[in-house]
This record gives C-alpha cells, structure tokens and sequence, in this order.
C-alpha cells in the first residue's frame, strides 16, 4: 500500500485499547460541562458484554433500531456502536416532533428514546381519547396494563440492601435472578387484559409501529406508571443507569428480571458500591480515566480508585440497583429534611397539562413547585373539558385547571413524607426548552439556570403566604 491509504493503515495500528477515543461533554445540569475522556477499550471492552446480555438488539440481521437521542450523548453513541457491529438496520430522526411519522415509515423493532418520549405517546393517547365514557375507558386500560407489567416482573418491593453489586472485572457473568418470581396474571387479570387491548391498547401499540418489540429509554429517569403502561402493551422496556464518565450504561435492567422502580444490575465488568452517605460508587471496564485537560476535577471525581457518580442509590441483596436523587440536587428544608426533587417531578411528569416541573425548597419553610404548562396539550385538554381555548397564562388563572394539577399534586404527595411533599405551586408563563437553554439535547433539566433565572418566581412562590398574583400560585391539597 501507498500514498493515503498507507497513511490511513499506520495511524490505525499504532492506536491501542488505551489510547483516547472520544471526549464527550457532561451535561452541564449542576455546573459547568467538563470533557470527559474515554478509551477504545471503555467502548470496546463495555460493546462486548451487550452482545452477551443484550444479543436480540444486535446479532439480529431483522433487527431496525430507530434512535431519538442525539449521537453527542454518550448513550445513543455507545448504542450506535454496538448496532453498528451488529447485523441490523439503524435510523436517526433528529426531531422527537416527528416521532409517530418516523416510526410509520422506519418500522422499527427497537426504539431508543429519552422519558419525555415516552410521555408524550401516552399523553396524546389519552387526549385523543377524550373525556367522558372513552376518557373512562382508556384511564381502564392502561390500569390494566400497569397490572400486567406488575404481576410479571421478578419483585416490585426492595429487598435488603448489601453494601457492593456486581461482578469483579475478572470474574462472574450476570447474575441470575434469584428469589421468587411474580405469580403472574390471575385468570381474571387476564381477561381484562384482552378486553382492554381489543378495545384501547392495540391503538396505541399501533403508534409503535407492528414490529415493535422493545425500548430503551436513557437519558433521565421513567415514572414507574410509566414503564408499567409500555410493559403491560407487551413490549420488553429496557431501563439502565449510566454517566458520560462510565460510557453510557453502567447498570441494565434484564428482560426477564426488571423490578420497575430498579435501573437493574451492574453492567458485566463493573463494580458498584455505596459510599457512607449513600453516593454510589463505580469501578470496572466503563469508567473513565478522568477529565480532559482538568486535572483536579479527576482527582476530586475519585476516591480510593471508585468513581463518585454524585447519585445517591441503594442496593439491594440481588444487586438491583435503585437510584433515588442527585446528590448535589438534594434539597435541604429550612427544617433540616433533605428532599430528593427527582421523585416528585417524575410522579407529576406524566400530567398531560404538565410541560415542565421544578420543584424547590432549599432553605425554605416547605416545599413548593414551579410548574410550566403544556401548550401543545392544552387546546385539547381545554375542549375535552367543554372550556374556551385560550393561551397558557389565561389558562393557568382557570379553576379547572387549577383543581386538575392539585388533585395530581395530591396523588404524587401520597407516595412522600408530609416534609417533604409540595405545599404550594406556581405556573410559570414560559416553557423550559432546549431551544431557549434551560434543558439539554437530551431532555434534562438545567435546574441551576431555572433556579437563577426564576429566583423571582420563587421568591412569589413563597412571600408571605399570599396570592402570588398574575401568574398564578395556589395551595396543594394534601
């Protein structure tokens, strides 16, 4: 060989597993973005083990995957990597706005999208079913699909927690679920079931296209009503758990074993663990080797050799994995209660007025919420409910609407402490969007920009316990 190729041919073989593949950028959610550097052997060495633990994604020359997140983050890359090895097909579509046109034209088999995905099919299901007997009977159906999805997975409750997960780098393969598995479906469950797909939930299977047999969803977490509404369609959801820093998943959820409040096991070659004050810890064949020209932020990421994630977690005796908040977005109440925001924002994130919702509270008397409403949701929502259309600042001032976010506030108050449940709202005139910087490509929040900008709103939210005035504040019900 001579000429470019020759060139092109040396440069490739003088590279080796160690050597620098990529620097990815970190969200920037809870500060600045820093560079993170990962090897061809944190690619290479982490690919290998999906092909044991996830073959019907990539050894299947029928298999077509559709991807909705961008390739800049490190979880669609690690993904397309590992489809690319493989034997299937694989599309992009840039636009999430283009998701059910996407999906009618490709005829995907897998899907991989961000939770706001998800939550959009299910909200657009149940407008397009209306109020009233259909309204009735969708709000049915996707009941009992939840029901399927409980009655077979492994467990649903945590179990005990150990103090590390996973396999050495060097040693045991994933670990089988033990225990005792769910009972499955009564007889009766599961002739409600068919009655409820013949009648509702085979329309919106249709919207996932007919060769649809799983998701994953990254990128954020996915309410736990959720991921049971997508399981009980009979579709393998997928759930995992990863960092830029640990090349995309360092924790994957198995299709015959997915507690739904889990991200699932350790990924093969990984260690985790928790630290004192419940950071979990990582070590293994994912994680990087520190931060691109920052050499103090690589120190101050590690400790002892593990990896400082920031996500406080728990684990439990067969090593599912359990986030449970971001340590630096942990809130701390005027009255000394740390209160995770992640809990109640994905309760409420599944609302079909609810575009957005950041809930606040450190330093503060109780905890409170901003909320931004759905403007492409409320023109229907408002007709369903036999009120005028009207735009999203007159429609926060409407009683109805009102009323409707509190009962849901109520219900997602259920699942938490009185300290730590939502004690007053306020609706904020302006959605936050990629477009105008308050969220990241993949969808997630920038809570420390909200928070800045929004310092005003807040401080309404909270002064004297008196209507906020024109943009709307009200008193939860719990």
């Amino acid at each position: 060989l001579d000429g470019p190729l020759a060139r092109e041919r040396s440069r490739t073989d003088g590279v080796g597993l160690r050597d620098e593949a990529t620097v990815i950028n970190t969200s920037g959610t809870t500060g600045m973005p820093k560079g993170v550097v990962l090897t061809h052997a944190n690619f290479i060495e982490t690919m290998l083990q999906a092909y044991d633990i996830l073959p019907v994604l990539i050894n299947d020359p029928r298999s077509r995957s559709l991807l909705f997140l961008p390739v800049a983050h490190v979880l669609a890359r690690f993904v397309m990597y590992c489809l690319l090895s493989g034997q299937g097909v694989t599309a992009f579509s840039p636009d999430t706005r283009n998701l059910v046109d996407d999906i009618a034209t490709f005829k995907p088999t897998m899907l991989l999208v961000v939770p706001r995905v998800l939550e959009k099919v299910y909200n657009a299901a149940s407008a397009k079913a209306g109020g009233g007997f259909k309204g009735r009977l969708f709000a049915w159906s996707a009941n009992q699909a939840r029901a399927l999805s409980r009655s077979t997975s492994y467990a649903d409750t945590p179990l005990p927690e150990s103090e590390v997960a996973g396999p050495l780098p060097d040693t045991t393969p994933v670990p089988d679920a033990s225990g005792t598995p769910s009972p499955g479906p009564s007889l009766g469950l599961r002739m409600r079931g068919r009655l409820a797909d013949a009648l509702v939930l085979k329309k919106v299977r249709a919207v996932l296209g007919p060769n649809l047999h799983t998701i994953i969803s990254g990128g954020a977490p996915l309410a736990v009503d959720l991921a049971n509404f997508y399981r009980g369609l009979g579709v393998t959801l997928l759930q995992g758990y990863g960092l830029s820093e640990t090349t995309g998943p360092i924790t994957v959820e198995l299709p015959h074993d997915f507690p739904p409040d889990s991200v699932g096991f350790p990924w093969p070659g990984n260690r985790l663990k928790l630290a004192p004050d419940g950071e979990l810890l990582a070590q293994g064949i994912s994680v990087t080797k520190g931060y691109h020209n920052l050499p103090e932020a690589t120190a101050e990421a590690f400790v002892d050799g593990w990896f400082r994630t920031g996500d406080l977690a728990s684990i439990d005796d067969r090593g599912h994995v359990r986030i449970t908040g971001r340590k630096k977005e942990l809130i701390v109440t005027a009255g000394g209660k740390n209160v995770s925001p992640e809990v109640l924002e994905e309760s409420l994130s599944t609302h079909p007025l609810i575009a957005n919702i950041v809930v606040v509270g450190e330093g503060r008397p109780y905890i409170g919420a901003l909320i931004a409403l759905d403007t492409e949701m409320l023109p229907d929502w408002l007709r369903r409910h036999g009120l005028p259309v009207v735009d999203a600042a007159q429609a926060g001032e409407l009683p109805e609407v009102r009323e409707s976010l509190e009962r849901a506030i109520a219900r997602a108050n259920t699942r938490v402490s009185r300290a730590e449940s939502i004690r007053r709202y306020r609706i904020v005139n302006a959605a936050f969007t990629v477009e105008n910087g308050y969220m990241t490509p993949s969808l997630k929040l920038k809570r420390r920009r909200v928070l800045t900008d929004y310092a005003h709103e807040v401080d309404a939210l909270y002064s004297s316990g008196t209507d906020a005035g024109a943009g709307g504040d009200g008193a939860a019900k719990d």
